[in-house]
């Protein structure tokens, strides 16, 4: 008879939110599908096996109660649906994705901010990459894509760090929903006073695009999806421009031949894989199945730790280390199936192809004066949250 998965009661939050990495490594060698009962979930760490869930909504649904995600959010979100209820609201915002709209919208507004966010760093002088540029050169991208301007890069985000928060609260405790009810209630007024504007002014904006659609989705669910693009689509972006940044700064040699050859994409793509900043997915199972001969229960959820199938030993060599020349570099860092991630073609553009140069160009002689002072967080996103750098 086929046993359920092995019970873990070691591992712990704090750990996976330090540096889960080594934690990863072990599992995919020993306990590539485990019970895990600080997460209350079963994770499965190797690539294959994460590929094969997030593949296959019919069997592993994207509808998870267990998650305080609709708590935090005041709403089930798109992330959260499955079949034509997802298609639906996700094709609501997809006109401000497609390339074209991108490439004439979207790139442009990012270049001009990214010249402006980099020119006002002081030269010569230390400073924490995280507040000084990243995080407002993300807010203020996203609050441009959404149709949100009004909105400050403090206020950005600060809703973004409280939904994520709030969406990861699997302790439900009162203090992370009391910031997310905050910014809740902080988007839905600005949503609010700016349906008027948009719909006299039409535009591409992820947010026009929604309130003006022939057959509009409800607005609660435009407002939902409006905020979970707030909590993904700054961290995305910030946290793959100081993880890039902190693997060119620590391995000069490559440093050296991305400039020459301008390869600025291959390191986001490194990156990323590297330290994937959505590191983790959850997927309730709709009926009795195993993976790797455990039964996995109807009504269990499984965890995908695409931050560990990033780096699983049967796709790369040496897969723990940044190196932006390997051999291939195919990874899950933007999700696969139905849910792939919506804006990776724009972030693709605005730290790849826009801030990386841009910085570089601008501080050519850039470094990390102190490699101890850079401080790495996250479990269900990662990077960065401290980096400071020597603007050269």
């Amino acid at each position: 008879m086929t046993e359920l998965a092995p019970l873990d009661e070691e591992i712990t939050l704090e750990q996976l939110n330090l540096d889960p990495y080594p934690i990863y490594q072990r599992l995919r060698k020993e306990s590539p599908v485990l019970r895990v009962k600080a997460t209350g979930r079963t994770m499965l760490t190797k690539a294959s096996d994460t590929e094969y869930v997030k593949g296959n909504p019919a069997l592993f649904s994207s509808d998870d109660p267990n998650t305080p995600m609709q708590r935090a959010f005041w709403a089930q979100t798109l992330m959260r649906k499955d079949g034509n209820d997802h298609r639906r609201e996700r094709m609501a915002m997809a006109g401000a994705f497609k390339p074209a709209v991108i490439e004439n919208d979207w790139v442009p507004q990012y270049q001009k901010i990214a010249e402006e966010y980099v020119s006002r760093l002081p030269k010569g002088e230390v400073v924490d990459l995280f507040p000084a540029l990243s995080g407002p050169y993300a807010a203020r991208g996203l609050a441009v894509l959404l149709g949100m301007e009004e909105a400050s890069d403090e206020q950005m985000q600060r809703w973004s760090q409280a939904l994520i928060e709030g969406a990861g609260n699997f302790g439900w405790r009162d203090e992370p929903f009391e910031r997310s009810d905050k910014a809740n209630e902080e988007v839905h007024a600005l949503l609010d006073s700016l349906q008027a504007r948009h719909k006299a002014e039409p535009n591409n904006s992820a947010f026009a695009l929604m309130i003006n659609a022939d057959n509009p989705i409800e607005t609660k669910q435009i407002y939902a999806n409006i905020k979970i693009a707030i909590g993904g689509g700054i961290n995305e972006p910030r946290d793959a421009i100081n993880t890039v940044v902190y693997g060119l700064l620590t391995h000069p040699d490559q440093l050296s031949e991305v400039k020459r050859n301008g390869d600025w994409a291959k390191a986001f793509e490194e990156g990323i894989r590297w330290v994937a900043p959505i590191q983790v997915s959850s997927r309730l199972v709709k009926e009795d199945t195993e993976i790797r001969g455990c039964l996995i229960p109807a009504g269990d959820t499984v965890m995908t730790i695409q931050a560990s199938a990033c780096r699983d030993e049967e796709l790369y060599e040496d897969g723990e280390n940044f190196h932006v020349y390997r051999d291939k570099c195919r990874h899950q860092a933007f999700g696969n199936g139905p849910h792939m991630c919506q804006g990776n073609r724009v972030a693709r553009q605005a730290v790849g192809e826009i801030m990386l140069p841009l910085l570089f160009d601008r501080f050519p002689n850039l470094s990390i004066p102190d490699e101890s002072k850079v401080i790495w967080r996250g479990f269900g996103f990662r990077g960065p949250v401290q980096i400071p750098v020597l603007l050269k």
